[in-house]
């Protein structure tokens, strides 16, 4: 990476959940000084609905995602990779952080039970940049 600003790749099998609710957060939470993606690796059509009103709850809108494939290149060029749930599917690159958060799948689930796993990911996140920022003096 030729910037400061580091990138972190979040993973999971559709891109549809946890990954897209993971990348609202730190996108929020960071306030643009992180760059962010998110893929997976067999992509979905749709952004899960529950997570996206289990993310609005939170007053961030994941609504405007799409579940995308991930690449070798966004691997490449992140700093950080986070996978959940999608195995050994990520390409591996010397020099990288790679993370494997154990986070029940939200597909499927109702809201009651997608709230737990969205504040799991949000303890996560904040650590993460807790981690990956520098202080702010």
């Amino acid at each position: 990476m030729t910037t400061d600003q580091p990138t972190v790749l979040f993973v999971c099998i559709h891109n549809a959940g946890r990954s897209q609710m993971a990348a609202g957060y730190m996108t929020a939470l960071s306030g643009g000084a992180v760059q962010v993606r998110s893929g997976g690796s067999e992509p979905g059509n749709q952004i899960n609905p529950i997570a996206i009103l289990a993310m609005a709850e939170e007053g961030i809108d994941i609504s405007q995602g799409v579940p995308q494939l991930m690449t070798t290149e966004q691997v490449r060029d992140s700093d950080v990779v986070i996978t959940m749930g999608c195995g050994d599917v990520c390409p591996i690159f010397p020099g990288k952080r790679y993370e494997d958060w154990q986070l029940a799948d939200p597909k499927g689930r109702p809201l009651e039970e997608v709230r737990p796993i969205r504040d799991d990911i949000r303890r996560r996140i904040e650590a993460l940049m807790a981690e990956i920022l520098p202080a702010k003096v």
